[in-house]
């Protein structure tokens, strides 16, 4: 478990040095990977990338060196700073890449458009996934057994996206 909380520390760190989340793999080289199931979240630099020297163990320099590309990457006057224009052209970019991942992976036809039927949960998903809400099997999800299904899916308060340590990781209650 101790494992797990310092690998989510890592990648939120990764992302958060990454300049927002930046997916910038063509400009600083970098592999990285999307989670399979959410091609909308953004990708991580893979083991192999971050490991810069071969080593088989990340350093904190190989953590921040990577950070520092992916800012620079950004950065394309050189300035030294991110302006909203460079923010604005990074955020575009990374949504026109998930926009063409989600489209490849979804668009069964091959005719390069999502038809209603290509998104969302596939077969008996939706009926699973309305039986998991509906506690008391009434047929029907009222406003609290939809909020305990959010909160079993980890989407309690959104505001404060959880109760975090001064660490920044999330509470385990």
């Amino acid at each position: 478990m101790k494992t797990t909380l310092m690998m989510t520390a890592l990648l939120a760190g990764l992302t958060l040095s990454g300049v927002a989340g930046a997916q910038t793999a063509d400009a600083t080289g970098t592999e990285t990977t999307a989670p399979a199931d959410r091609p909308d979240r953004p990708e991580r630099p893979d083991f192999a990338t971050l490991d810069a020297d071969g080593n088989g163990a990340l350093t904190l320099e190989e953590l921040q060196a990577q950070g520092a590309a992916r800012f620079a990457a950004a950065d394309t006057n050189g300035d030294g700073g991110l302006s909203a224009e460079e923010l604005t052209a990074q955020a575009d970019q990374r949504r026109a890449e998930r926009t063409a991942k989600m489209i490849e992976q979804h668009d069964e036809n091959g005719d390069g458009l999502l038809q209603a039927e290509e998104m969302g949960p596939k077969g008996d998903r939706m009926e699973k996934m309305f039986d998991r809400m509906d506690a008391n099997d009434d047929g029907t999800v009222d406003a609290d057994e939809f909020a305990a299904a959010g909160d079993r899916m980890g989407h309690g308060d959104r505001k404060g996206h959880g109760e975090r340590d001064g660490k920044g990781r999330k509470q385990r209650g």
